[in-house]
C-alpha cells in the first residue's frame, strides 16, 4: 500500500502459472524497469530475460526477510503466488514496512481458480492455507456437504490430508486435487479421501473437498460435550460452559484471558467463535496446560497461548484482553490485580463452587455491581430399580464490566 504515490521502493506482483504472459501490462513495466527481482525459485523459472538483477528467495521463507529490508532504495519487485494477500506472503511482508514503502499487484488467486474449474461459489466455500498449518485447522468444519478449497504444499501433503479426512470419519469425501492451475502444466484429477492418494501429485496443488461421511461434526452453539476435550476432571461442564460464554459474549476479533483454563474448554470454545478471535490461557498445572494445548491442536485452534505459571503474577506482560474468565485460582489478590490492571469495558467473568469463594463473589459484586447468578444443575440418575436427579455441586458465578 502507499499513501504517497512513486515512493514505494518495493512491489509485489502476484505471478501465475501462466508466467508473464498472465500479467497486466503495469505488472510487466514494473518488471521491466526494476532494479532487484527476488522470489521462489518456482517464480523466477516463470520469468526470464529481465534486464534486473535476479535473486532466488530462500528456504525457509522467514530467513529471507533482512535481505529483503537491506534492499530499501533500489526499485525492488518480489513475485508471489496469486493474490498476495490471501494465505500469501504479502501481510508477513508488510508488517516489516511503512506504508508508503510498498504497493501490490495482485494477480488470480488460487481459489478463484480453483472455484471457476470446479464451479463453486466462492461466498460460501471455505478457503484455507495449511502449507505450513497443522491439518487440524480443518476439524471445525468437517460436516457433510461443507465444501472447502486448501491449498497444501506439496504431493506428500495430499496424502497426509486424506488420511485424516478418513481417520475423522469422512473418509466418503469427494477430493479434486488442482495442480498448477492457469498453466500448462494444469490438471484435474478427482477421487474418494479413503482412496489411495495419486503418488504423482506435484507442487502447486490445491485441493476441493466435499466432505461426506458419518464423523462426528463439532457444533457451532456454544457448550459443547465434554467428551470433546481430554481432562481430568476439571473442566468447566457443558450447561455451566454455555451460560459461562453467554456471560463472557464473544465479539468478532476479541481478546480472552482465560485464567485457571484447566483443559482449556472455555478458550477453546472462544476461538471457535470466530477465526479472528484470540485467547491466552494461564494455567499452573504444567500437565494440565499442556493438556490444553493438545485439545486446541485437535479441535483446530491451534493459536491458542497457553502460559505456565500462576497468577496474578505475570498478567501485565501479555496483551490485555477485552474479557477475562477466572474458572480457577480465585482470590481476593488476583481479583485486585484485575480490577486496576484491565482497561474499561473489560468484561469479567468469574466461577466459583467453595462457600469461601462465594462469599468473595457476593463481595466484589457489592462492591462493584455486575451481575450474581447462581447455577443449580441435576441429572436423572439410577436410583435403584428407578430414577431419581442426582443434583451437582451448583456454582456462583459474577459477571461485571470493568
Amino acid at each position: 500500500m502507499t499513501d504517497s504515490p512513486g515512493r514505494a521502493w518495493l512491489t509485489l506482483v502476484g505471478i501465475g502459472e501462466d508466467g508473464l504472459s498472465g500479467l497486466c501490462a503495469d505488472a510487466r513495466a514494473v518488471l521491466a524497469e526494476a532494479d532487484l527481482v527476488t522470489g521462489a525459485e518456482r517464480h523466477m523459472a516463470l520469468v526470464g530475460g529481465l534486464r534486473a538483477e535476479c535473486r532466488t528467495w530462500p528456504v525457509p521463507f522467514a530467513s529471507g526477510i533482512d535481505g529483503l529490508l537491506a534492499e530499501r532504495g533500489r526499485r525492488t519487485v518480489m513475485l508471489v503466488s496469486g493474490d498476495p494477500f490471501w494465505f500469501g506472503a504479502g501481510s508477513v511482508i508488510a508488517r516489516h514496512l511503512a506504508p508508503h514503502e510498498w504497493t501490490a499487484m495482485p494477480g488470480r488467486s488460487t481459489f478463484s481458480l480453483a472455484a471457476a474449474r470446479l464451479g463453486w461459489a466462492l461466498e460460501t466455500t471455505v478457503c484455507l492455507g495449511l502449507h505450513a498449518a497443522p491439518l487440524a485447522r480443518l476439524r471445525p468444519h468437517l460436516a457433510p456437504g461443507v465444501q472447502v478449497l486448501v491449498l497444501v504444499r506439496d504431493g506428500a501433503a495430499v496424502a497426509e490430508l486424506m488420511a485424516y479426512l478418513t481417520a475423522q470419519g469422512f473418509g466418503a469425501s469427494e477430493v479434486t486435487v488442482l495442480e498448477a492451475l492457469g498453466g500448462p502444466r494444469e490438471r484435474i484429477r478427482s477421487m474418494r479421501a479413503d482412496a489411495e492418494a495419486f503418488a504423482d501429485a506435484a507442487h502447486p496443488v490445491a485441493l476441493g473437498i466435499r466432505f461426506a461421511g458419518n464423523g462426528a461434526v463439532l457444533p457451532r452453539a456454544s457448550g459443547v460435550a465434554d467428551d470433546w476435550f481430554q481432562h481430568d476432571g476439571q473442566i468447566t461442564k457443558r450447561p455451566v460452559r454455555a451460560l459461562t460464554l453467554s456471560a463472557l459474549a464473544p465479539r468478532a476479533g476479541e481478546r480472552l484471558w482465560d485464567i485457571g483454563c484447566g483443559s482449556g474448554s472455555i478458550a477453546i470454545e472462544w476461538l471457535l467463535a470466530d477465526p479472528a478471535m484470540q485467547a491466552t490461557g494461564f494455567e499452573a498445572d504444567p500437565e494440565r496446560a499442556e493438556r490444553a494445548r493438545g485439545n486446541a491442536r485437535t479441535l483446530g485452534v491451534d493459536r491458542l497461548q497457553v502460559v505456565e505459571g500462576r497468577v496474578p503474577d505475570g498478567l501485565a506482560d501479555h496483551p490485555l484482553p477485552d474479557a477475562v474468565f477466572i474458572g480457577g485460582g480465585l482470590s481476593e489478590a488476583l481479583l485486585d490485580r484485575l480490577w486496576k490492571l484491565l482497561g474499561k469495558g473489560t468484561r469479567i467473568v468469574a466461577n466459583a463452587v467453595t462457600l469461601e469463594s462465594e462469599a468473595l463473589l457476593a463481595k466484589w459484586q457489592a462492591d462493584k455491581g455486575g451481575d450474581l447468578l447462581r447455577i443449580e444443575l441435576a441429572q436423572a440418575a439410577p436410583l435403584g430399580t428407578r430414577r431419581g436427579w442426582k443434583a451437582q455441586y451448583p456454582v456462583v458465578q459474577w459477571s461485571a464490566v470493568r
